[in-house]
């Protein structure tokens, strides 16, 4: 029934109500785990992402299918940016609705099982030197504590680079052996953000707008090229199937697939720029 809400056609024709089907996915996901399985330790970051991805397989599945039809008959990085935009904006709408209510239930529930495997995550990335410490502290009742502080900036930048390219592999990689498998790699960063939001407000609810404004200032460009890049993939891997490995139209699908690739890493550059270098001087 859920996946019935809208179909692709619809999203391209307004992304924005993607926003609202993101929410009610995450919503149900995170709830669902809540309550349905409240005493199981297998009830945790990764059964909430798996929900959530089973909710959104279908849409994704489609998009990517009617974009590869369009992808056959349009060449150059103008024409593919135009006929791919709506799909990307409806895929960054569904992101931003995973953020909000991941963020919005993990605050309300209190429930520091709901995200956990994200919080240690978080804690990977941004204080790698002692993971353990900085999961206590980031807990429902810790403090949060100034990441931008561990590494100067331009060791900070190309590490971010270099995390942020590693995801973008890993999601091409997923969208080529399954279509529309990507979607995973796009939750669970959904849910990371989430739990960075978590942090970063203390686990405050009027604080969600200020959290979600310093995550996804950077977040939204970082998110569209991994978004492009699982466009990229699905596109890619449907055009295979549907006319082999010689035909023209997949030689013309396969120069197209690169050309996003382009765009994505040039996205993910200056993604990482505004992380190191101006998310900071705003939000502290």
């Amino acid at each position: 029934m859920l996946e019935s809400i809208i179909n692709p056609k619809e999203a391209e024709k307004g992304p924005w109500k993607m926003f609202f089907v993101g929410l009610i996915y995450a919503s149900v996901s995170i709830l669902l785990v809540k309550f349905l399985f409240p005493n199981d330790p297998l009830a945790n970051g990764m059964t909430v992402v798996a929900f959530c991805v089973m909710f959104s397989l279908p849409f994704m599945y489609y998009l990517i299918k009617r974009e590869e039809k369009m992808d056959e008959d349009i060449e150059g990085i103008k024409h593919v940016w135009q006929v791919h935009g709506d799909a990307i904006y409806a895929f960054m709408w569904l992101f931003l609705g995973f953020v909000v209510a991941f963020s919005f239930w993990h605050i309300v529930l209190q429930d520091p099982n709901l995200l956990n495997f994200q919080v240690e995550t978080y804690c990977k990335i941004n204080n790698p030197g002692s993971i353990e410490k900085c999961i206590e502290s980031y807990t429902i009742q810790g403090k949060a504590i100034d990441s931008f502080s561990i590494t100067s900036k331009g060791t900070r930048f190309f590490g971010i680079l270099e995390n942020n390219l590693f995801v973008m592999i890993f999601t091409l990689i997923f969208s080529l052996l399954f279509g529309a498998g990507a979607i995973f790699v796009l939750i669970w960063n959904a849910s990371v953000i989430a739990a960075a939001i978590g942090i970063f407000s203390q686990y405050q609810l009027s604080e969600i707008p200020l959290g979600v404004g310093r995550y996804m200032l950077h977040g939204f460009p970082e998110i569209a090229a991994y978004f492009v890049t699982a466009l990229a993939g699905g596109i890619f891997c449907v055009g295979m199937v549907r006319n082999g490995f010689r035909s023209k139209k997949f030689i013309h699908i396969a120069e197209n697939t690169l050309i996003l690739l382009f765009i994505a890493i040039l996205i993910l550059i200056f993604a990482a720029f505004l992380e190191v270098y101006l998310t900071p001087s705003i939000f502290g």
